[in-house]
């Protein structure tokens, strides 16, 4: 039983031994490179040539997070639909029929969730 699960076990092992290895030379480096560090306005946020208005308090509302999710959900919900797509045929009318039951219930919460304003950007 342990034989079949062995090379996960070495590959897992290997993976955190690497993981170990690169943090150990990346924290030894640092601090020999790090002392001459740059000075304070290089680590400064820069774009488009102007520099940035964001304060480090800076906070998101909670529409912003409220559409993060909602479009993560939905993205998901769709590519669900693909590997029904790809095996149509083999599963026949039953299949068809689910989707469309699908396609319907995600359309369905769509426009509740439209409905409600989360989609409004405030």
């Amino acid at each position: 039983m342990i034989r079949s699960y062995l090379p996960a076990l070495v590959f897992l092992g290997l993976g955190a031994l690497l993981g170990l290895i690169f943090t150990t030379v990346n924290s030894l480096l640092g601090n020999v490179v790090g002392r001459n560090r740059a000075p304070r306005s290089q680590g400064d946020p820069y774009e488009c040539g102007l520099p940035s208005d964001v304060k480090k308090n800076f906070r998101f509302g909670i529409s912003f997070y409220l559409v993060a999710m909602l479009f993560i959900l939905f993205d998901i919900e769709t590519i669900l639909l693909y590997p029904v797509a790809l095996q149509l045929d083999a599963f026949g009318v039953f299949a068809l029929v689910e989707t469309i039951v699908f396609i319907f219930l995600l359309l369905v919460a769509y426009v509740y969730v439209w409905r409600r304003g989360a989609l409004e950007w405030r």
